[in-house]
């Protein structure tokens, strides 16, 4: 298993149960064959630049260990949730 770590970025319009919502989901989708060892919840923060017309956005760094093949599954569901401004996957080396 190798490390990650995946920034994401969601919309800061969301209430707070939606985006609880949708951290728990993207957790769950690492925890099926991985381990998520720490989330961390930046807040909402001033983007450097407008998305979609909004100037913040609600960032979350997650650290976990997990199989080659899950970044893909990850960003593949990243992609098509309407809740994500913007995401990094990184492969930490040790």
């Amino acid at each position: 298993m190798n490390k990650y770590e995946v920034l994401y970025i969601i919309k800061p319009n969301l209430e707070e149960e939606a985006r609880k919502a949708v951290i728990e989901k993207f957790k769950g989708i690492v925890e099926t064959v991985g381990e998520v060892s720490e989330i961390n919840e930046w807040g909402i923060r001033k983007l450097a630049y407008e998305i979609q017309k909004l100037k913040e956005g609600y960032y979350v760094l997650m650290n976990f260990k997990a199989p080659e093949d899950l970044p893909m599954e990850l960003e593949r569901n990243f992609k098509i949730s309407d809740d994500i401004m913007r995401y990094m996957v990184m492969k930490i080396e040790e």
